[in-house]
C-alpha cells in the first residue's frame, strides 16, 4: 500500500490528465485520486489507461460540493488544483460558470486544505492573470491586471490562495504556466483547432490579423515544471512557467501550415475577440533556479501534436460538433 495520497482536482483535463500519468510513473510511494465533474473538457478516455492502476482512483465530484471534496481529499498529504474554466471565448459569452468553478471552487478547494490539515498545497494558474504586456516579462512580482472575465476569475482565485496563506498559514504554492499544447488539448484552442481543421479540409479562422503574441510550452514541459515545483517549491511563492516560445499568431498558423504543406490561402482572418489581450510574456528565471529547462523544442513537440490528432480521430471528432470549436483565435 502506498504511503502517500495526492488528491487532483481537475485530473480528466488536458493538463491534469498529462499531470496525472506523469505522476504515477515518478512516485511510485504515492497513491492519486482524481477529483473531477467530467464537464465538457474533462473526458475520461484521456485517462483509460489508468484505469487498473491500483494506485489511481477517481472521484467523479464538483470543485464547490465541500462535502464531497473533504471525502475525496481524507488523508491526502498534498493536493493540486487544476480544475477550472478555461476558455476565454467562453467566458465572454457567458461568464457565472468561471465565477462559480475558478473562485467559488478555488474556495472550497482552501477551505477544504485548512479543515484537513492537508501540508502542501499546489494551486495551478495562468499567465493571463498579469494582463497585456506591451514588451519585457512579467516575473512573479508584477501585478495582477486581467482583461478578460476569464483572466479576473483566476486573479480573484489567485488571491484567495494568497489570502489563505496569510490568514491561516495555508500551505499553499502557486504556479503560472503560459500557453499550454500537445495531445488531448480540447479543440476549442487555437492550434488543436487549426489541425483538426485542416484534417478535415478545412480554413483556420484568424483572429484581426494576427499580430497578438503568445509564448507557447508543450504540455509534458509543462507537467514536469509543475512537478519540480511541487517536489522543491517554497511555500508561499509563486512560480512562472514559460516555455520560451514566443510568436504572433500568424507566425503560428504559418508553422502548422507548414507540417500540413500548406500556404497561406488556407488562412482566413476573422472578426478579432473583444478585449484581444496582445501579448503576454512571462519570466521564468524563478523556476529554471529550481533546476528545471523545456526538454521539448517548439518544433518536435508540434510535430508531436499533429502526428497524435492525424491518428486520433475517434477523439476529437466528435468534439467538433461544441460551436467554440469553430470559432478563431
Amino acid at each position: 500500500m502506498s504511503s502517500k495520497k495526492l488528491l487532483v482536482t481537475g485530473g480528466a483535463g488536458f493538463i491534469g490528465s498529462h499531470f496525472l500519468r506523469r505522476f504515477l510513473k515518478t512516485h511510485a510511494d504515492w497513491q492519486v485520486v482524481n477529483f473531477d465533474q467530467l464537464t465538457y473538457a474533462g473526458n475520461p478516455v484521456n485517462l483509460e489507461d489508468l484505469k487498473k492502476n491500483p494506485r489511481y482512483r477517481f472521484t467523479k465530484g464538483d470543485v464547490c460540493d465541500f462535502e464531497a471534496l473533504k471525502s475525496a481529499a481524507e488523508g491526502a498529504q498534498a493536493l493540486i488544483h487544476f480544475a477550472a474554466e478555461t476558455h476565454v471565448d467562453r467566458s465572454i459569452d457567458d461568464d457565472l460558470n468561471f465565477l462559480r468553478t475558478n473562485i467559488t471552487g478555488t474556495r472550497t478547494v482552501l477551505e477544504v486544505v485548512r479543515r484537513l490539515g492537508i501540508s502542501r498545497y499546489l494551486h495551478v494558474s495562468t499567465d493571463e492573470v498579469y494582463g497585456s504586456l506591451p514588451e519585457g516579462f512579467a516575473d512573479e512580482s508584477y501585478p495582477l491586471k486581467p482583461n478578460s472575465p476569464y483572466a479576473a476569475s483566476k486573479a480573484s482565485g489567485d488571491l484567495f490562495v494568497r489570502a489563505y496563506q496569510k490568514t491561516f498559514h495555508t500551505p499553499a504554492i502557486i504556479v503560472r504556466s503560459s500557453n499550454n499544447f500537445g495531445p488531448h488539448q480540447y479543440p476549442e484552442k487555437v492550434i488543436p483547432l487549426f489541425i483538426t481543421n485542416l484534417l478535415e479540409k478545412k480554413k483556420v479562422p484568424l483572429y484581426g490579423k494576427g499580430e497578438n503574441r503568445r509564448d507557447w510550452i508543450y504540455v509534458e514541459d509543462n507537467c514536469e515544471a509543475i512537478e519540480w515545483v511541487f517536489e522543491r517549491g517554497e511555500v508561499g511563492e509563486i512560480y512562472n512557467i514559460g516555455g520560451g516560445n514566443e510568436m504572433s499568431n500568424r507566425e503560428l498558423t504559418l508553422k502548422i501550415l507548414h507540417h500540413f504543406k500548406l500556404g497561406e490561402e488556407w488562412i482566413e482572418l476573422v472578426t478579432d475577440r473583444l478585449g484581444h489581450d496582445f501579448r503576454y510574456g512571462l519570466d521564468s528565471s524563478k523556476v529554471r533556479s529550481l533546476g528545471f529547462r523545456p526538454r521539448h523544442s517548439f518544433e518536435d513537440a508540434l510535430t508531436k501534436t499533429i502526428d497524435w490528432y492525424r491518428d486520433h480521430p475517434e477523439w476529437w471528432q466528435p468534439l467538433r460538433k461544441d460551436k467554440f470549436t469553430l470559432k478563431g483565435t
